[in-house]
């Protein structure tokens, strides 16, 4: 498979993974947390998707396109535990987290979802749900929609 062909099965998993998961929080209460602003497409499509919801943002830097900034209010910029934490703090709850951090090492990516996963967890509404790029640890695994191959994106259930 090209690199291109891979690229756009990515793409298209992670927006039919994002479409599954903004379903099945239809009915709950919460905000909607990205994590990995990157070129803001992602954000983009939550905003799209998630019109009414709140939609916190965590990246180290802001370097997205102009019409994907999030209101400042909104963005958390730098390490993620501490934002985590500062979401936390605040008493802030999200029902669907978007995880894409990464460093483009897949072991030190797995192994930075793995360390984040508890901080995750503690702001996550129960029943939350949680797109991933990455494993993570200490959720129930779901079978996420049709047509994403395992592995691919992986789906979780806050406890």
């Amino acid at each position: 498979m090209s690199r291109l062909d891979s690229m756009l099965r990515r793409l298209t998993a992670q927006r039919d993974g994002l479409n599954w998961a903004a379903e099945q929080i239809r009915t709950m209460e919460g905000d909607v947390l990205d994590m990995g602003l990157g070129n803001g497409r992602t954000y983009d499509h939550l905003r799209a998707i998630l019109p009414a919801r709140r939609i916190w943002v965590i990246d180290r830097v802001l370097q997205c396109h102009p019409s994907c900034i999030p209101p400042d209010q909104d963005f958390l910029q730098g390490e993620a535990k501490p934002m985590l934490v500062r979401l936390d703090t605040e008493g802030r709850r999200i029902a669907l987290a978007h995880y894409d951090f990464g460093f483009g090492v897949k072991e030190k990516d797995v192994a930075e979802a793995a360390a984040l996963s508890p901080a995750i967890a503690r702001v996550m509404v129960p029943g939350g749900i949680i797109v991933s790029g990455q494993p993570l640890a200490g959720f129930e695994k779901l079978v996420g929609p049709e047509g994403i191959p395992p592995g691919r994106y992986m789906f979780y259930r806050a406890g």
